[in-house]
């Protein structure tokens, strides 16, 4: 039994094999054409929406880590404006927030408010609490001069560093800008220059890396580009990275500008802390879309100080942490990721042809793209997830459809070849073997054993020269119609007509396995040739109503080997059956023509009558010397059945 398990096995890897061989031109065709096609589609940045639709789920999907104790934010709300009563704050105010704070020993202080001009009362009084060495204040690298905030008057240049925020061709706020030159010198972000001043206290210093990238530590920050991750057309200018979100409500402790001010804060959020006072009142519309925005309920925006604090906590949860940095394939490493998707598409779509397993198949596949690339995010990684799921869905697509113009090249040749006469069994019996029985375009030559039938009406010439020429054609198409739904109805095929008469054959062109089936075709013809009789009756009673002669007809039948496949040349081209056999079976028709008392006269040889069961009612005629041939045949009249005719 072990070695039928292993032959069977073997048998069934080889016919896969062969299936899939067959179709690897095709495969490997749909995937490249396929392959340059989305790659085209994404190289434009046709994909890039899609691709950052995605991201913004996978970091709303993430756990939410919380707020950073290495952080406190003093934000500005409408409460604080309305006890201040007025806005901006004056320059003494400011002032004191800063004293308030310093008391209480912060590592560092960014102040992400313009401060490009005085506001008096007070602007001494601050610019001697912005030169207090860990205190940082803004400026911005606008191209435009229109736009550009200038620094507050008088502070170092090493205590400035830029707020500038690179929104995504969406409106959203995805990346951060650590450094840029602004045409003259470079600056570093208000984030990295907070960051930095607390890793100063913890013995941290920059470094170039092996790329002259920014190091920190032993952590090397790779700068992103234009291509990295989903990205396609986004401008790359400066040292960018992938903003990696803490957290979607609280990055850090909150507290409000009045808060400070009354001293209604515990000392130890603030002592060795990095602090940042900003605003966050919607009516000074200092708020950006974020991937956490854009949800189903609300399209939330952040605050930009907010935003500058998830900067400076992802350098610090990098570098003391242990926190990856974000990461992204080589271009070609993405062709290739995107290659294999095509083929799995093109694969699938060649391999399974039932629609309900394939869609399983293709939905657990593409739920492992999802999920190999939510797993990667985790870990910092950013895949592309549309691109190859557009490919494995458009490769998939293609062949089908190359399937379908194949499968109806197919069905074309074997309908041309075996006519429209077939029952629907026997449709999808082919429709299921196709692949096996057509080869390059034709139906090889094969042995069988099938069962032939041939049918004609007795005397019909002289009939026809008592009808008008419309008469005959009307008549023989009733006739021959009526005779073929017949051979249809009972599982045989007409291979062709004869003039007034036609030839059936049972048990092609999928060759028989067994007896049993074999018997089964010689059941099907006689009770095919029993049911002709009967719709001959029929037919002839509608005849008398227009004074048309009584039709009798001849059936011959016999079963045995035939030879059966593509017949002709490129031009025409027919189902061929071809053997002895198929000579028997018409000279049992036409043989003793005169010799026939019934409106059915059907003949049947013993090869054929020893396949019937008891059911069957037959007169033997003895060994009969048919014509044209040597050896006699044992002939049978077949006079009727006490069973059904159908199965």
């Amino acid at each position: 039994m072990f070695k039928w398990l292993r032959g069977f096995h073997q048998r069934k890897q080889i016919k896969n094999h062969r299936h899939l061989s067959s179709g690897l031109p095709a495969v490997l065709i749909a995937s490249f054409i396929v392959l340059g096609f989305v790659l085209s589609l994404r190289e434009s940045g046709r994909l890039e929406f899609l691709e950052l639709l995605w991201y913004d789920g996978m970091v709303r999907l993430r756990p939410d880590r919380g707020p950073d104790p290495r952080l406190l934010v003093v934000e500005i709300t409408e409460a604080d404006i309305r006890f201040l009563q007025r806005w901006p704050p004056s320059d003494r105010l400011l002032a004191k927030v800063l004293r308030e704070l310093q008391k209480h020993q912060p590592r560092a202080i960014g102040l992400d408010l313009v401060r490009d001009i005085p506001i008096e009362p007070g602007h001494t009084e601050l610019r001697q609490e912005l030169t207090v060495p860990n205190v940082v204040s803004i400026t911005s690298i606008e191209s435009s001069s229109k736009n550009r905030i200038a620094p507050p008057p008088g502070v170092p240049l090493e205590q400035i560093g830029f707020v500038d925020l690179p929104l995504d061709p969406d409106g959203t706020i995805r990346r951060s800008i650590l450094s840029a030159h602004d045409g003259e010198k470079d600056l570093p972000s208000l984030a990295l220059l907070l960051a930095l001043l607390y890793l100063e206290q913890e013995g941290i210093e920059p470094q170039p890396g092996p790329n002259k990238e920014l190091q920190l530590g032993s952590v090397v920050f790779t700068p992103l580009e234009r291509t990295s991750g989903g990205y396609q057309t986004v401008e790359d200018e400066g040292y960018q990275i992938l903003l990696n979100y803490r957290s979607a409500k609280q990055v850090a402790r909150r507290v409000s500008l009045t808060q400070v001010l009354q001293g209604n804060i515990d000392p130890t959020w603030v002592k060795d802390r990095i602090v940042l006072i900003g605003a966050a009142a919607p009516t000074l519309k200092d708020l950006f879309f974020t991937p956490h925005s854009h949800t189903l309920d609300s399209q939330v925006q952040m605050p930009g100080v907010l935003i500058h604090a998830q900067s400076v906590s992802q350098i610090l949860s990098v570098v003391l942490d242990g926190e990856p940095v974000f990461w992204f394939w080589e271009n070609w490493v993405e062709a290739l990721w995107i290659l294999m998707w095509t083929g799995l598409g093109s694969v699938l779509a060649w391999r399974v042809r039932e629609a309900l397993i394939s869609s399983l198949v293709a939905f657990l596949l593409l739920s492992s793209l999802a999920g190999i690339s939510y797993t990667l995010f985790l870990r910092q990684g950013w895949i592309p997830v549309i691109s190859p799921t557009l490919a494995f869905v458009l490769a998939g697509g293609l062949i089908l459809a190359y399937q379908g113009q194949q499968a109806w090249q197919q069905q074309f040749l074997v309908m041309r070849l075996l006519g429209q006469q077939t029952s629907p069994e026997i449709a999808t019996a082919l429709w299921e073997a196709r692949d096996r029985l057509i080869t390059s375009g034709r139906l090889p030559w094969q042995t069988l054993t099938a069962t032939i039938l041939f049918a004609d009406i007795r005397h019909f010439s002289a009939l026809a020269e008592q009808m008008a020429p419309e008469e005959v054609m009307d008549v023989l198409n009733q006739y021959l119609s009526a005779m073929a739904e017949e051979v249809q109805a009972h599982q045989g095929i007409i291979n062709k007509f004869t003039g007034d008469g036609l030839m059936a054959v049972f048990g092609v062109p999928i060759p028989r396995a067994t007896e049993e089936a074999i018997a089964t075709d010689a059941r099907h013809a006689v009770s095919c040739a029993l049911a002709m009789g009967d719709r001959l009756r029929q037919l002839n009673y509608l005849w008398q109503r227009h004074q048309i002669p009584t039709l009798q007809m001849r059936v011959g039948i016999y079963t045995g080997h035939v030879v059966v496949g593509s017949l002709g040349g490129k031009h025409r081209l027919e189902y061929g059956v071809i053997g002895d056999s198929v000579n028997i079976a018409s000279r049992l028709e036409s043989h003793d023509k005169d010799r026939q008392d019934t409106l059915c006269r059907i003949l049947a040889a013993w090869e054929t009558i020893a396949y019937l069961p008891p059911s069957f009612k037959t007169e033997c005629w003895g060994t009969l010397q048919l014509r044209g041939r040597e050896k006699p045949v044992e002939v049978h009249h077949i006079l009727g059945s006490t069973g059904p005719l159908k199965d």
